[in-house]
């Protein structure tokens, strides 16, 4: 895999999986250092964490204070910019709206790291949908980790 020196991941209202998501790979090493960040597709003013998702993180060791939700922008796409979707119909959305964004760079996690299915979202569930979203993100991301630090 190519290396890359921004990940960013990306869902719909970017208050949930993606900062899940990102708080998950921060926790671990990469051979390369890498900026991790997350966006939203629909963010149509600055949210903060959703209060499931924090309780899920902070359970798991991962304290994001002050995080607000950012929305996607066509700049968000550079050559060294790997940009992650929790579901298909989110790539699908990118490259219908967002010009700069390549196919070389922008995949479903789950499908990048070979897993079979979509990390659902747990909107609106109970605490623990949002921990198995949280596991399941897990497991995709520390195939994601071995193929980042496989390097190139």
């Amino acid at each position: 895999m190519k290396q890359y020196n921004r990940i960013l991941f990306v869902a719909e209202s970017g208050t949930s999986r993606a900062p899940m998501a990102a708080g998950i790979l921060s926790e671990y090493t990469l051979k390369h250092p890498v900026t991790i960040e997350c966006r939203g597709l629909v963010v149509l003013f600055p949210e903060p964490l959703n209060q499931k998702a924090e309780a899920v993180m902070i359970s798991n060791g991962i304290n994001w204070e002050n995080f607000t939700s950012t929305q996607l922008e066509d700049e968000d796409f550079t050559d060294d910019t790997l940009v992650l979707t929790m579901e298909h119909s989110q790539l699908e959305k990118i490259f219908e709206k967002y010009p700069s964004a390549r196919e070389e760079n922008v995949y479903v996690l789950t499908e990048l790291v070979g897993d079979e299915l979509e990390i659902l979202d747990p909107y609106g569930g109970s605490l623990q949908s949002y921990g198995l979203c949280y596991e399941t993100m897990r497991k995709s991301i520390i195939k994601l980790v071995k193929l980042l630090n496989e390097g190139e």
